[in-house]
Protein backbone atom coordinates (compact mmCIF):
# COMPACT_ATOMS: atom_id res chain seq x y z
CA UNK A 1 0.00 0.00 0.00
CA UNK A 2 2.87 2.11 0.94
CA UNK A 3 4.57 1.22 -2.46
CA UNK A 4 1.54 2.06 -4.22
CA UNK A 5 0.93 5.43 -2.42
CA UNK A 6 4.43 6.63 -3.56
CA UNK A 7 3.90 5.66 -6.99
CA UNK A 8 0.81 7.52 -7.17
CA UNK A 9 2.50 10.68 -5.55
CA UNK A 10 5.26 10.32 -8.34
CA UNK A 11 2.32 9.88 -11.12
CA UNK A 12 0.76 12.88 -10.25
CA UNK A 13 3.97 15.24 -10.16
CA UNK A 14 4.02 14.90 -13.64
CA UNK A 15 0.66 16.88 -14.00
CA UNK A 16 0.61 20.01 -14.15
CA UNK A 17 -2.33 22.51 -14.78
CA UNK A 18 -4.39 23.22 -17.84
CA UNK A 19 -6.94 25.77 -18.73
CA UNK A 20 -9.55 22.74 -19.96
CA UNK A 21 -10.27 19.63 -17.67
CA UNK A 22 -8.05 17.61 -19.04
CA UNK A 23 -4.34 16.61 -17.26
CA UNK A 24 -1.31 18.21 -19.11
CA UNK A 25 1.85 16.79 -19.13
CA UNK A 26 5.71 17.93 -20.13
CA UNK A 27 7.83 16.55 -22.09
CA UNK A 28 11.42 18.56 -23.00
CA UNK A 29 12.47 18.83 -26.86
CA UNK A 30 16.24 18.60 -27.74
CA UNK A 31 18.52 21.68 -27.32
CA UNK A 32 18.35 21.63 -31.45
CA UNK A 33 14.66 22.42 -30.87
CA UNK A 34 13.54 19.29 -32.50
CA UNK A 35 11.62 16.26 -31.25
CA UNK A 36 11.39 12.70 -32.57
CA UNK A 37 8.93 9.85 -31.97
CA UNK A 38 7.78 6.31 -33.06
CA UNK A 39 4.42 5.37 -33.19
CA UNK A 40 2.71 1.53 -32.85
CA UNK A 41 -0.53 0.37 -32.41
CA UNK A 42 -2.26 -2.77 -31.67
CA UNK A 43 0.56 -4.56 -30.67
CA UNK A 44 0.37 -6.98 -27.13
CA UNK A 45 0.57 -10.30 -28.43
CA UNK A 46 3.18 -11.97 -26.03
CA UNK A 47 5.65 -12.14 -28.80
CA UNK A 48 3.68 -13.32 -31.68
CA UNK A 49 2.16 -12.06 -34.80
CA UNK A 50 6.15 -11.06 -35.56
CA UNK A 51 5.83 -8.75 -32.51
CA UNK A 52 9.35 -9.33 -32.16
CA UNK A 53 10.47 -7.97 -35.49
CA UNK A 54 8.55 -5.05 -35.09
CA UNK A 55 9.83 -4.50 -31.91
CA UNK A 56 13.50 -5.18 -33.03
CA UNK A 57 13.56 -2.49 -35.87
CA UNK A 58 11.48 -0.02 -33.75
CA UNK A 59 14.91 -0.28 -31.53
CA UNK A 60 16.91 0.20 -34.57
CA UNK A 61 15.24 3.48 -35.79
CA UNK A 62 14.84 4.52 -32.41
CA UNK A 63 18.46 4.44 -32.02
CA UNK A 64 19.32 6.12 -35.52
CA UNK A 65 16.46 9.38 -34.81
CA UNK A 66 17.50 9.37 -31.34
CA UNK A 67 13.77 9.28 -30.57
CA UNK A 68 12.46 11.04 -27.32
CA UNK A 69 9.64 8.93 -26.50
CA UNK A 70 7.00 6.43 -28.20
CA UNK A 71 3.05 6.99 -28.68
CA UNK A 72 0.83 3.67 -28.55
CA UNK A 73 -2.58 4.00 -30.05
CA UNK A 74 -4.41 1.59 -28.15
CA UNK A 75 -5.01 -2.22 -28.02
CA UNK A 76 -2.31 -2.73 -26.23
CA UNK A 77 -2.85 -6.49 -24.79
CA UNK A 78 -4.86 -8.96 -26.52
CA UNK A 79 -7.17 -10.46 -26.81
CA UNK A 80 -8.87 -8.90 -23.65
CA UNK A 81 -6.80 -6.49 -21.59
CA UNK A 82 -5.43 -7.05 -18.60
CA UNK A 83 -7.23 -8.68 -15.70
CA UNK A 84 -5.35 -7.28 -12.83
CA UNK A 85 -2.43 -4.65 -12.22
CA UNK A 86 -0.12 -8.37 -11.57
CA UNK A 87 -1.05 -9.69 -14.75
CA UNK A 88 1.72 -10.96 -16.53
CA UNK A 89 1.32 -9.90 -19.90
CA UNK A 90 1.64 -6.78 -18.73
CA UNK A 91 5.23 -8.10 -18.70
CA UNK A 92 5.38 -10.67 -21.44
CA UNK A 93 3.81 -7.79 -24.36
CA UNK A 94 5.42 -5.09 -23.05
CA UNK A 95 8.44 -4.96 -21.03
CA UNK A 96 9.85 -8.53 -22.36
CA UNK A 97 9.75 -7.30 -25.92
CA UNK A 98 10.62 -4.22 -26.14
CA UNK A 99 13.93 -4.38 -24.97
CA UNK A 100 16.34 -2.06 -27.42
CA UNK A 101 18.11 0.51 -25.22
CA UNK A 102 16.44 3.63 -27.86
CA UNK A 103 12.77 2.18 -26.11
CA UNK A 104 13.86 2.76 -22.72
CA UNK A 105 12.03 6.21 -22.82
CA UNK A 106 8.58 7.22 -22.10
CA UNK A 107 5.56 5.29 -23.74
CA UNK A 108 2.36 7.56 -23.84
CA UNK A 109 -0.74 5.35 -24.54
CA UNK A 110 -4.55 5.40 -24.71
CA UNK A 111 -6.89 2.38 -24.32
CA UNK A 112 -8.19 0.50 -26.89
CA UNK A 113 -11.89 -1.31 -27.75
CA UNK A 114 -9.97 -4.69 -26.55
CA UNK A 115 -8.06 -2.80 -23.89
CA UNK A 116 -11.54 -2.44 -22.57
CA UNK A 117 -12.27 -5.65 -22.45
CA UNK A 118 -10.37 -5.92 -19.62
CA UNK A 119 -9.58 -4.32 -16.24
CA UNK A 120 -9.17 -0.73 -17.33
CA UNK A 121 -8.18 0.89 -14.29
CA UNK A 122 -5.33 -1.78 -14.35
CA UNK A 123 -3.93 -0.33 -17.23
CA UNK A 124 -4.68 3.39 -16.17
CA UNK A 125 -2.85 2.48 -12.41
CA UNK A 126 0.25 3.74 -11.98
CA UNK A 127 1.41 1.00 -9.60
CA UNK A 128 2.82 -0.41 -12.99
CA UNK A 129 4.93 2.04 -13.32
CA UNK A 130 6.59 0.51 -10.58
CA UNK A 131 7.36 -2.82 -12.93
CA UNK A 132 7.93 -0.70 -15.71
CA UNK A 133 8.61 3.34 -15.44
CA UNK A 134 8.10 3.83 -19.00
CA UNK A 135 4.48 3.01 -18.85
CA UNK A 136 1.94 5.94 -18.68
CA UNK A 137 -1.74 5.26 -19.90
CA UNK A 138 -4.22 7.65 -18.78
CA UNK A 139 -7.88 7.81 -20.83
CA UNK A 140 -7.46 11.62 -22.23
CA UNK A 141 -4.76 14.03 -21.37
CA UNK A 142 -2.64 16.83 -23.51
CA UNK A 143 1.23 16.27 -23.82
CA UNK A 144 3.12 19.74 -24.54
CA UNK A 145 6.54 19.47 -26.18
CA UNK A 146 6.48 23.31 -26.69
CA UNK A 147 6.39 23.54 -30.67
CA UNK A 148 3.82 20.89 -30.41
CA UNK A 149 0.92 19.87 -28.25
CA UNK A 150 -0.09 15.92 -28.63
CA UNK A 151 -4.07 15.59 -27.49
CA UNK A 152 -4.88 12.00 -26.31
CA UNK A 153 -8.29 10.94 -26.86
CA UNK A 154 -10.32 7.82 -25.74
CA UNK A 155 -11.99 7.09 -28.43
CA UNK A 156 -13.65 3.81 -27.48
CA UNK A 157 -16.86 5.06 -25.69
CA UNK A 158 -17.41 7.03 -28.33
CA UNK A 159 -18.68 4.00 -30.28
CA UNK A 160 -22.40 3.24 -30.54
CA UNK A 161 -21.99 -0.56 -31.00
CA UNK A 162 -20.15 -1.58 -27.95
CA UNK A 163 -22.58 -0.56 -25.68
CA UNK A 164 -25.52 -1.73 -27.92
CA UNK A 165 -24.17 -4.69 -28.97
CA UNK A 166 -20.96 -6.08 -27.69
CA UNK A 167 -20.94 -9.13 -29.58
CA UNK A 168 -20.80 -11.55 -26.31
CA UNK A 169 -18.07 -9.77 -25.23
CA UNK A 170 -17.40 -7.64 -21.59
CA UNK A 171 -16.59 -3.89 -20.94
CA UNK A 172 -15.34 -2.28 -18.31
CA UNK A 173 -17.31 1.04 -18.46
CA UNK A 174 -16.29 2.07 -14.83
CA UNK A 175 -15.90 6.13 -15.05
CA UNK A 176 -17.44 6.20 -17.87
CA UNK A 177 -20.87 6.41 -17.66
CA UNK A 178 -23.37 7.46 -18.65
CA UNK A 179 -21.82 7.43 -22.19
CA UNK A 180 -23.45 10.97 -23.51
CA UNK A 181 -22.25 12.74 -20.29
CA UNK A 182 -18.55 11.24 -20.85
CA UNK A 183 -18.27 11.95 -24.19
CA UNK A 184 -19.98 15.58 -24.11
CA UNK A 185 -17.72 16.38 -21.48
CA UNK A 186 -14.57 15.08 -23.40
CA UNK A 187 -15.52 16.80 -25.93
CA UNK A 188 -16.10 20.30 -24.50
CA UNK A 189 -12.58 20.26 -22.27
CA UNK A 190 -10.64 18.68 -25.83
CA UNK A 191 -12.35 21.85 -27.80
CA UNK A 192 -11.02 23.85 -24.63
CA UNK A 193 -7.70 22.48 -24.47
CA UNK A 194 -7.43 23.09 -28.51
CA UNK A 195 -8.36 26.49 -28.23
CA UNK A 196 -5.74 27.39 -25.66
CA UNK A 197 -2.91 25.69 -27.61
CA UNK A 198 -0.10 27.81 -28.92
CA UNK A 199 1.93 25.51 -30.20
CA UNK A 200 3.22 25.13 -33.31
CA UNK A 201 1.85 21.72 -34.29
CA UNK A 202 -1.13 20.11 -32.99
CA UNK A 203 -1.18 16.22 -32.88
CA UNK A 204 -4.19 14.64 -31.94
CA UNK A 205 -4.14 10.40 -31.06
CA UNK A 206 -6.88 8.29 -31.08
CA UNK A 207 -7.46 4.60 -31.28
CA UNK A 208 -9.93 4.48 -33.88
CA UNK A 209 -10.11 5.40 -37.15
CA UNK A 210 -11.21 8.73 -38.37
CA UNK A 211 -10.30 7.63 -42.06
CA UNK A 212 -9.48 4.51 -43.38
CA UNK A 213 -9.53 1.63 -46.27
CA UNK A 214 -9.29 -1.48 -44.25
CA UNK A 215 -11.46 -3.65 -42.45
CA UNK A 216 -12.96 -0.93 -39.81
CA UNK A 217 -12.99 1.51 -42.15
CA UNK A 218 -14.10 5.17 -41.05
CA UNK A 219 -15.55 5.62 -37.52
CA UNK A 220 -19.20 7.20 -38.09
CA UNK A 221 -19.07 8.87 -34.56
CA UNK A 222 -16.06 9.97 -34.63
CA UNK A 223 -16.83 12.07 -38.21
CA UNK A 224 -20.36 13.18 -36.70
CA UNK A 225 -18.84 14.59 -33.26
CA UNK A 226 -15.05 14.31 -33.14
CA UNK A 227 -13.92 15.51 -36.85
CA UNK A 228 -15.64 19.29 -36.28
CA UNK A 229 -13.55 19.82 -33.04
CA UNK A 230 -10.45 18.97 -34.67
CA UNK A 231 -11.36 20.73 -38.02
CA UNK A 232 -12.64 23.97 -35.90
CA UNK A 233 -8.36 24.26 -34.76
CA UNK A 234 -6.72 23.07 -37.34
CA UNK A 235 -5.01 20.33 -36.06
CA UNK A 236 -2.29 18.88 -37.99
CA UNK A 237 -2.42 15.23 -37.68
CA UNK A 238 -5.09 12.59 -36.37
CA UNK A 239 -3.17 9.70 -35.47
CA UNK A 240 -5.06 5.79 -34.93
CA UNK A 241 -4.67 2.69 -34.74
CA UNK A 242 -7.50 -0.07 -34.67
CA UNK A 243 -6.94 -1.25 -37.98
CA UNK A 244 -4.09 -3.78 -38.13
CA UNK A 245 -2.22 -1.82 -41.18
CA UNK A 246 -0.52 1.29 -41.62
CA UNK A 247 -2.05 4.52 -43.53
CA UNK A 248 -2.01 7.86 -44.95
CA UNK A 249 -5.11 9.76 -45.60
CA UNK A 250 -5.36 13.54 -46.89
CA UNK A 251 -8.23 15.29 -45.90
CA UNK A 252 -10.23 17.09 -48.89
CA UNK A 253 -11.63 19.77 -47.17
CA UNK A 254 -9.14 20.46 -44.24
CA UNK A 255 -5.20 20.05 -43.56
CA UNK A 256 -5.34 17.32 -41.52
CA UNK A 257 -3.14 14.40 -42.64
CA UNK A 258 -5.05 10.86 -40.99
CA UNK A 259 -2.17 8.27 -40.41
CA UNK A 260 -2.72 4.96 -39.15
CA UNK A 261 -0.25 3.17 -37.59
CA UNK A 262 -1.70 0.15 -36.07
CA UNK A 263 0.65 -3.09 -37.48
CA UNK A 264 2.62 -3.65 -34.21
CA UNK A 265 1.33 -7.38 -34.31
CA UNK A 266 -1.43 -9.20 -36.10
CA UNK A 267 -2.03 -7.90 -39.49
CA UNK A 268 -2.68 -8.63 -43.41
CA UNK A 269 -6.53 -8.62 -42.98
CA UNK A 270 -6.66 -8.47 -47.16
CA UNK A 271 -9.46 -5.75 -46.98
CA UNK A 272 -9.05 -2.80 -49.04
CA UNK A 273 -12.09 -0.20 -49.46
CA UNK A 274 -11.29 3.22 -51.47
CA UNK A 275 -11.46 6.82 -49.65
CA UNK A 276 -13.87 9.91 -50.13
CA UNK A 277 -10.08 11.70 -49.33
CA UNK A 278 -6.55 11.10 -50.79
CA UNK A 279 -5.23 7.72 -50.09
CA UNK A 280 -1.28 8.52 -50.08
CA UNK A 281 0.03 5.66 -49.07
CA UNK A 282 -1.56 1.91 -47.44
CA UNK A 283 0.04 -1.27 -46.50
CA UNK A 284 -1.77 -4.15 -44.99
CA UNK A 285 0.53 -5.50 -43.26
CA UNK A 286 2.82 -5.18 -40.19
CA UNK A 287 5.21 -1.91 -39.34
CA UNK A 288 5.13 1.11 -37.67
CA UNK A 289 5.66 4.97 -38.22
CA UNK A 290 8.27 7.66 -36.88
CA UNK A 291 7.33 11.02 -36.27
CA UNK A 292 10.19 14.04 -36.47
CA UNK A 293 9.56 17.71 -35.70
CA UNK A 294 10.96 21.50 -35.57
CA UNK A 295 9.29 24.63 -35.46
CA UNK A 296 8.87 24.67 -38.97
CA UNK A 297 8.70 20.98 -40.39
CA UNK A 298 6.88 17.84 -39.69
CA UNK A 299 8.12 14.57 -41.48
CA UNK A 300 6.52 10.74 -41.18
CA UNK A 301 8.12 7.92 -42.16
CA UNK A 302 5.94 4.50 -42.43
CA UNK A 303 8.56 1.14 -42.08
CA UNK A 304 7.83 -2.64 -42.34
CA UNK A 305 8.45 -5.28 -39.85
CA UNK A 306 12.16 -5.68 -41.70
CA UNK A 307 12.96 -1.83 -40.90
CA UNK A 308 12.09 -1.10 -44.81
CA UNK A 309 10.77 2.67 -45.34
CA UNK A 310 7.43 2.18 -47.01
CA UNK A 311 6.36 5.96 -47.40
CA UNK A 312 7.60 9.56 -46.47
CA UNK A 313 5.76 12.78 -45.90
CA UNK A 314 6.83 16.11 -45.26
CA UNK A 315 4.82 19.30 -44.71
CA UNK A 316 6.67 22.77 -43.77
CA UNK A 317 4.83 25.00 -41.90
CA UNK A 318 5.37 28.66 -43.29
CA UNK A 319 4.33 27.24 -47.05
CA UNK A 320 1.69 24.92 -45.84
CA UNK A 321 2.96 22.83 -48.87
CA UNK A 322 3.86 19.06 -48.42
CA UNK A 323 6.06 16.77 -50.76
Amino acid sequence: MAAALVLSLVYSSLIVSSSAELQMLQHSIKDDGSLSLLVVGDWGRKGAYNQTHVAAQMGKIGKELNIDFVVSTGDNFYDNGLTGITDGAFEDSFTSIYTAESLQKRWYSVLGNHDYRGDVLAQLSPVLQGVDSRWLCLRSFVLNAEIVDFFFVDTTPFVDHYWTNPEGHHYDWREVTPPQTYISTLLKDLDSALEASRATWKVVVGHHTIRSVSIHGDTKELHTSLLPVLKAHGVDLYVNGHDHCLEHISSNDSPIQYLTSGGGSKSWRGVFNPSSDELRFFYDGQGFMSLQLTKTEAAVVFYDAFGSVLHRWRVTKELHSSI
